[in-house]
């Protein structure tokens, strides 16, 4: 998936490392792995970021910060996190390392984007429920100087996306890997995964009346198109797609799509109208394998969420 996401032009990569980051670890890696990924990642010109964006105990910093000095030892690029203890030990521990704030950082307002600057963050994932004048306002603050990254490919969670707390309460199994780092299948936040229950079919109960017979939680996933032009003349610093969990070519779909669209606006004069209608039409065969992938994935995920947590002596 590195390889493919290089070759499609991706600036650069966002990998899991294994037990730290919101997946399942089968869409994480090991650090074998993560090294090679480094290196696929640097020769073909491209940068490599590690995600540690999961919440953790103080007995795990040790670990996490040992885990990163091998990684920063690999040369990676920089490290994507939500931990705020965790984000300024890694900062005071590797000054000159690239540090990404997470969209489970939940950063909405400008006096936040300025707390994250304080603790080492450069760059920070914009909320996706922001509108383009919100984040026309961020650019406007002289006191902000800090880089802008808005997802384009991602879901809207009917909370704050990357801070699930449903899944783990149908849910949750808490486990350990090979090296004693605590995993909780059913939640996201803790290093585990989500089932995503929200997607569930709910109904609404008083007492034993039923008020609702069908309730539906927004977790629908997005493409941006149509802002794509008012981003770039906005500004922004990285326009970042989410994919771990896809088939390796449709991500490599995925990113070849942003990077033609990007290149092709970027290219033109400044003067001309920017048609999207031919890239409207090429986006929709992109959204329905999607979809289609996706709604698999969810059922396999419900399907799980049902199953008895194991008795464990």
């Amino acid at each position: 998936m590195v390889q493919a996401a290089v070759e499609s032009g991706a600036n650069a990569i966002y990998v899991g490392a294994r037990g730290w980051s919101r997946r399942r670890d089968a869409y994480e890696l090991s650090d074998e792995k993560l090294h090679e990924a480094t290196r696929i990642a640097h020769s073909g010109g491209a940068k490599i970021r590690v995600a540690i964006n999961t919440n953790m105990q103080s007995c795990e910093i040790p670990a996490l910060l040992k885990k990163m000095e091998k990684f920063v030892g690999w040369g990676i690029d920089g490290a994507i996190m939500t931990d705020v203890g965790a984000i300024a030990q890694v900062h005071r521990r590797f000054p000159d390392l690239v540090l990404h704030a997470s969209i489970g950082a939940n950063i909405l307002n400008n006096e936040d984007v300025k707390f994250y600057r304080s603790i080492g963050v450069s760059q920070i994932v914009a909320d996706t429920k922001l509108t383009l004048g919100e984040l026309t306002s961020r650019k406007a603050d002289a006191d902000i100087d800090v880089g802008i990254e808005i997802l384009i490919h991602a879901n809207k969670c009917y909370t704050y996306l990357g801070k699930c707390w449903m899944s783990p309460y149908v849910r949750l199994e808490r486990t350990a890997d090979d090296f004693g780092k605590d995993l909780f299948r059913g939640s996201p936040n803790r290093g585990g995964l989500d089932y995503r229950v929200c997607m569930e079919q709910w109904e609404l109960l008083d007492d034993k009346a039923l008020l609702e017979p069908v309730i539906t939680l927004k977790n629908a996933a997005f493409f941006y198109l149509d802002d794509i032009p008012a981003l770039i003349d906005l500004g922004v610093h990285c326009l970042k797609i989410q994919g771990r969990e896809y088939p390796v070519p449709l991500v490599a779909s995925i990113v070849r799509f942003y990077r033609e669209l990007i290149d092709t606006y970027v290219a033109k004069p400044a003067e001309q109208p920017f048609d999207l209608t031919p890239w409207r039409s090429r986006l929709e065969a992109i959204q329905a394998e999607r979809d289609s992938k996706r709604s698999n994935m969810t059922l396999v995920l419900l399907n799980e969420a049902r199953q008895p947590v194991p008795h464990r002596a």
